[in-house]
């Protein structure tokens, strides 16, 4: 992969994702949409990789969207731009592989909607979460009307999308937005440790389980059921099933494989 504006490594599994226009405050572009695709599918492909961590710097996770290419845009321009951002960003909330946003300094706009794509969400003490778009005379784009409320409810996702105003992490832990604050120096250790009890864990069941719940979400309740009965019995022809129940009845640590 060519990257420009993201490094990435991997290390013991984990896929270390990280935002690099530090200039600009980490803002999305769609240079930078481009690259997470590529990220993303790359991420996919590999088995060796068995979660994946987004980040920013210590300033910005990603402070919104680059205004600078949206500010000359009409209709038919705005709907290539968040075409091409929803698609990207369905990616990498579908993605079968568990997904943390480690998030430190601000995560608006755009950045906060990248962030609401993962399945984690830690915060250091430093973060700020925010949609701000309303302040512009536009509404989010990518995902911030519909994953902010269906994540925090709708009284507290109102109030950010009504006010445009900013939250701090406490504020975001407070409403669900985030699992955990912590100090900025622990921030990438806390990832790293979640990280690791997700990579112990039977990777079939978990790809499972997040495919029931995100397509159990857009649809009713009966259908969501059949969706979880399907992915429940579809487990018994794995050997990982069977290794953690012959793990639990012989009272021992079982040995996950991925198969």
């Amino acid at each position: 992969m060519d990257l420009k504006h993201i490094d990435f490594k991997v290390k013991e599994g984990i896929a270390w994702v990280q935002f690099n226009r530090p200039k600009k405050l980490n803002a999305l572009n769609p240079e930078v949409f481009g690259e997470l695709g590529e990220v993303v599918e790359h991420c996919k492909g590999d088995d060796s990789i068995r979660v994946v961590v987004l980040k920013g710097n210590e300033k910005a996770f990603a402070a919104g969207t680059d205004v600078e290419d949206m500010v000359g845009a009409d209709i038919n321009a705005a709907y290539k731009l968040t075409d091409y951002v929803m698609e990207i960003q369905e990616r990498l909330a579908d993605l079968p592989k568990p997904t943390i946003a480690a998030v430190s300094g601000y995560a608006l706009g755009g950045g906060c909607e990248v962030a609401l794509c993962c399945d984690f969400r830690i915060a250091a003490e430093n973060a700020v979460f925010g949609q701000p778009e309303i302040t512009l005379g536009i509404i989010p784009g990518g995902g911030g009307t519909q994953r902010l409320p269906r994540l925090v409810g709708l009284g507290p996702a109102t109030e950010l999308l009504f006010l445009g105003e900013m939250i701090k992490a406490d504020k975001a832990e407070k409403i669900g937005l985030v699992s955990k604050v912590v100090p900025l120096d622990q921030l990438d250790a806390e990832v790293e440790a979640l990280a690791k009890k997700l990579i112990r864990m039977p990777f079939l069941a978990l790809r499972a389980i997040k495919t029931a719940l995100r397509k159990g979400l857009g649809v009713p309740l009966k259908e969501g059921l059949q969706i979880e009965q399907d992915a429940f019995c579809m487990l018994f022809g794995t050997e990982d099933q069977k290794e953690g129940m012959a793990a639990f009845l012989e009272k021992r640590k079982p040995i996950y494989k991925g198969r």
